[in-house]
C-alpha cells in the first residue's frame, strides 16, 4: 500500500509532465505568457488534489489486486532477521517460495 506522502510525490511529478505540456499548447494556442500561466497554474493546481483523492479512494479497493498470504497479520514494529527467518520458513512449508 502506498503512503499519503507517496500519493503526493506520484501526483506532483506527473503534474509537471502536464504543466510542461498545456503551458506550451496553451501558449502556442494565445500567445501570451500571463494568460498561459494563468490557465496552466488554475488547471493543474485542480488536478494535483483530484489525483490524490482519485489515488487514495483506489487504494480503499481491492478488485484487481493480488493479495499477499500474509498480509491480514497484524505488525506493529519492524522485523527482525530471526523473524523473516521463520516467516520464510513458514512460506516455504505451504509452497510459497523455494
Amino acid at each position: 500500500m502506498d503512503t499519503p506522502r507517496r500519493s503526493w510525490a506520484k501526483s506532483i511529478t506527473w503534474r509537471i509532465l502536464g504543466i510542461v505540456l498545456l503551458g506550451l499548447i496553451t501558449y502556442a494556442i494565445t500567445k501570451d505568457w500571463k494568460e498561459m500561466a494563468v490557465i496552466t497554474v488554475v488547471f493543474h493546481g485542480i488536478r494535483v488534489v483530484l489525483y490524490y483523492v482519485h489515488e487514495r479512494v483506489w487504494l480503499r479497493i481491492d478488485w484487481g489486486r493480488v493479495k499477499h498470504p500474509l498480509a491480514s497479520l497484524p505488525v506493529d514494529r519492524e522485523l527482525t532477521p530471526e523473524d523473516m527467518e521463520t516467516v520464510k520458513d513458514q512460506l516455504r512449508s505451504l509452497g510459497y517460495i523455494d
